[in-house]
């Protein structure tokens, strides 16, 4: 049994959910979206709140169970508050400016890099080495954060790099004479 599809999703006021078959929208005051629901699982809103429920007991159907309550409570955090990844960049001369729909980084290559930023995503630099991407939907501003974060993954001798806020970087000595 799914612990995590066993409880319903809670549909806070402000969100309105519609539930259409195997389609299963949310909009509130962010904006809308939508995901459609495997066919082995159901689906339903009832009370404020939506379940979801397997079809019957085999692997998949037991897989796609808290998958897919998973996702109907990222729509519904999505709309209501959104989603927001920190970045924070170390290294001499490396940094980040936001000009239009443009992120240029500078990351120590010979060139500029200019990142496209996609339909859906705000990113702000509160400073040139913090980069905040946000947005409503859990997938997208989670791909994005990876994309700029592979220009220059952290390296592990001095830590210079793109790396998530609050993540670890594993310290390597280096050579020794």
């Amino acid at each position: 049994m799914s612990r995590v599809g066993k409880k319903p999703v809670p549909v806070p006021s402000g969100v309105t959910a519609t539930v259409d078959g195997q389609m299963v929208k949310m909009k509130g005051s962010k904006g809308e979206l939508s995901f459609l629901v495997p066919e082995e699982v159901s689906v339903k809103l009832e009370d404020g709140a939506v379940t979801v429920t397997p079809r019957d007991l085999s692997k998949v159907a037991r897989a796609k169970w808290g998958l897919s309550r998973a996702q109907v409570a990222n729509l519904v955090q999505g709309v209501a508050n959104g989603f927001e990844k920190r970045l924070e960049i170390n290294g001499v001369g490396y940094k980040a400016a936001v000009a239009g729909k443009v992120l240029k980084l500078s990351l120590g290559y010979s060139h500029d890099i200019d990142y496209e930023i996609p339909a859906g995503i705000t990113i702000v630099t509160p400073k040139p080495t913090e980069v905040v991407v946000s947005g409503i939907d859990k997938q997208k501003v989670g791909q994005v954060a990876a994309e700029i974060r592979e220009y220059r993954g952290p390296e592990p001798y001095k830590g210079k790099g793109v790396k998530y806020a609050g993540e670890f970087i594993f310290r390597k000595e280096g050579k020794k004479k």
